[in-house]
């Protein structure tokens, strides 16, 4: 009961809070895909790349969160900047992984039938390839955007705000409502976000069995 008042009490807050951390998420989210995306086409293409960049991306994801954020901390001083930029290489590897995947096994007599059609490389890639591949994209940048809604919760000891400022607060006033608020609400954001884009790659699936 005591949990129910305290989300009544904090409605507001909560909307407010949300909103922070979907900006926060959404544009990071975004940033990736937009680098994360061209990047597993170049490993595609150029296979003698695939090694470096996906090592460099997996090793920013064992760096803890905490130190990555102290460390951008130093360089970009505090609030949103270390923040966004935290979040945008956690969400790389498994956007470039999943696009490199995705690329790499569209059926090679697809591929070549494409080729006999007269379609050049760029034309391939766009009407071909990158739609076969759309499903797999989709799936990496789910697993994304849930690492980074949940990630965000951390920025807020930074003054990135964001839902992770409920958990700021529980933790220096002792009050575990007020951690449970934040972890929460982070949680049903991440499996609301998750659901939409489900819903998205599930219309590509379907739209992608209708024209083959």
């Amino acid at each position: 009961m005591a949990f129910i008042q305290l989300v009544m009490d904090r409605y507001d807050q909560i909307l407010i809070r949300t909103w922070e951390h979907l900006l926060l998420s959404g544009s990071a989210c975004a940033l990736a895909v937009c680098i994360g995306v061209p990047l597993g086409m170049l490993i595609v293409r150029y296979r003698w790349l695939a090694g470096p960049i996906l090592g460099l991306a997996g090793i920013v994801q064992t760096i803890p969160s905490i130190a990555l954020l102290a460390l951008l901390l130093v360089w970009l001083g505090i609030g949103y900047p270390p923040a966004f930029v935290s979040l945008v290489l956690y969400a790389l590897l498994p956007i470039i992984r999943n696009t490199h995947a995705g690329l790499a096994n569209v059926d090679a007599s697809t591929i070549e039938a494409a080729d006999g059609m007269g379609y050049t490389h760029s034309q391939r890639l766009w009407l071909i390839e990158l739609p076969l591949a759309s499903p797999v994209i989709m799936a990496g940048i789910r697993t994304a955007t849930v690492i980074i809604v949940g990630i965000a919760t951390l920025s807020a000891f930074i003054g990135a705000g964001g839902l992770g400022v409920f958990i700021v607060r529980g933790l220096s006033m002792t009050q575990n409502n007020l951690i449970l608020l934040g972890v929460v609400s982070a949680s049903i954001l991440a499996l609301f976000l998750d659901s939409l884009l489900g819903l998205i790659e599930k219309f590509l699936k379907k739209s992608l069995r209708q024209n083959v």
